[in-house]
């Protein structure tokens, strides 16, 4: 058995883990790197290996960082099947076609650099044609459903937490007459949040490859972080600012919606505030979760039952803005509201217009509530430079940041190494994943010194290990 790092090594984004058995190949995960826009492109745009030789991929969850260049991978000669959960295909429906989207905007932008500098205009990595086309390659199978993946090596998912679909993904490998249980943890939610249920213990694994995106740090619990979102509401409310929140269009965005009817329906901020998600991505993606109430978790369940509007995504302040007029009207709001938008890393869409509007005010917050990737205007906004740019024009940053780390989707250093604990059975291998070096090779150590792992491994990129039980 071997295994290759081709991307998330030794950094969070661009997920993609080839690993070879019995002559056949498994790619797991199929993420787009995201960071400075040059540096993607070409990380992007040119796989790693050959796409025609993989024999079947298995993908951990929607997030881009994980799926976004399936449809390279298809346009590029992949011939096999894409197996997920059924909420990971449904969401991937939409995200990859946005995922297109934004990519042709972004090529217009580059290319008319391009051209001012006599330079030849480039292509998308790929477009919506090949973002649908790979569509067809999906399969759906449900949690805990043990699924024959190839000859010999059994695939069976477990709920992540993470976001909606998310798994933990579990090969079951007959290999020379013997048996191996490779494990890759997808991306681990944390326990005790609400709408998903919490991520699943496993008992044993022979091969672990775990993400470590919060290896070294802890978060805020529950209570704590709905606390401080109520004082930064408020604040920024008796300021008469605007609240404006950079967000992933699946998990987060759903999640901020819910903490705050709740908020609302207590009475905890003003009841009539009025709260926008401006994002057709996010709308899309709401809709999705409404349809899937099998993955929520009790709270929820009970929530739903007790609400008198019978959604937890909606409410009498909640505004949902699809088109680009209801966007733009955003622009001439003169009270206080809250303002959603993706991207979450605030690198395009419509967030851009509304930083641009809003930043240069003292009144308004910028609220960063997820991890942000080096090189990107999320990550500069948590730096606080006093001169961002967006759309390639400088502005002041007057406004005021605030981090709200308690809602990560990622569990943190002590929920990771609890559910590590749970394994009765410790791996021989494990490769840590889905981590800056800082947060990577601080999980590797916990995990030698408080768990006793041996042959524990923090990859580069392009690395590849031959595994021998």
């Amino acid at each position: 058995m071997e295994v290759e790092f081709h991307g998330a090594a030794r950094t969070v984004t661009g997920s993609q883990h080839l690993l070879i058995v019995n002559g056949r190949k498994i790619l797991l995960d199929c993420g787009l790197y995201q960071g400075s826009r040059r540096e993607s492109y070409e990380r992007n745009q040119h796989l790693p290996f050959n796409a025609a030789k993989v024999d079947v991929m298995v993908l951990s969850h929607a997030h881009i960082d994980h799926s976004g260049n399936i449809p390279n991978l298809v346009k590029s000669g992949f011939k096999g099947d894409i197996v997920c959960t059924y909420a990971t295909r449904d969401l991937c429906a939409i995200m990859l076609r946005d995922s297109a989207k934004i990519q042709q905007y972004d090529i217009e932008y580059v290319n008319k650099k391009r051209q001012k500098a006599g330079e030849p205009p480039i292509e998308p990595i790929y477009d919506m044609a090949d973002a649908v086309e790979s569509l067809k390659s999906f399969i759906g199978i449900g949690y805990d459903r043990p699924y024959r993946l190839l000859p010999g090596i059994t695939l069976t998912f477990y709920d992540a937490g993470h976001i909606l679909g998310s798994a933990i993904i579990a090969l079951d490998v007959e290999e020379n007459g013997k048996q191996t249980r490779v494990v890759f943890s997808g991306d681990i939610g944390r326990p005790h949040r609400p709408i998903l249920r919490d991520p699943t213990f496993l008992e044993a694994a022979d091969v672990l490859i775990i993400e470590s995106t919060y290896g070294n740090r802890e978060h805020a619990d529950n209570e704590e972080a709905s606390n401080k979102l109520e004082r930064i509401v408020n604040e920024t409310y008796k300021r008469g600012g605007k609240l404006i929140v950079p967000a992933f269009a699946v998990g987060r965005t759903q999640e901020l919606v819910y903490r705050l009817h709740q908020l609302v329906e207590s009475r905890d901020i003003p009841p009539r505030l009025p709260i926008y998600v401006d994002s057709p991505l996010a709308i899309d993606a709401t809709g999705i979760y409404r349809l899937h109430p099998e993955a929520y978790d009790e709270e929820i369940a009970s929530f739903m039952l007790e609400d008198r509007h019978g959604d937890p995504f909606g409410f009498d302040m909640m505004r949902y803005t699809r088109t680009t007029a209801e966007s733009k009207e955003l622009n001439f709001l003169n009270d206080p509201a809250v303002i959603i938008s993706a991207s979450g890393m605030a690198e395009a869409g419509r967030i851009l217009h509304h930083l641009k509007n809003n930043v240069e005010d003292p009144r308004n917050t910028i609220l960063i509530v997820g991890w942000q990737a080096p090189h990107t205007l999320g990550r500069r906004l948590v730096e606080k430079q006093k001169e961002v740019k967006i759309f390639g024009e400088s502005y002041q940053l007057r406004a005021q940041v605030e981090t709200l780390n308690g809602l990560s989707a990622h569990a943190d250093r002590s929920e990771l190494l609890d559910w590590t604990g749970h394994l009765v059975k410790r791996p021989h291998h494990t490769f840590i994943v889905h981590g800056e070096d800082e947060a990577a090779l601080a999980l590797a150590d916990a995990l030698q010194k408080e768990h006793k792992f041996s042959n524990v491994y923090v990859p580069n990129r392009g690395q590849r290990f031959t595994i021998n039980q």
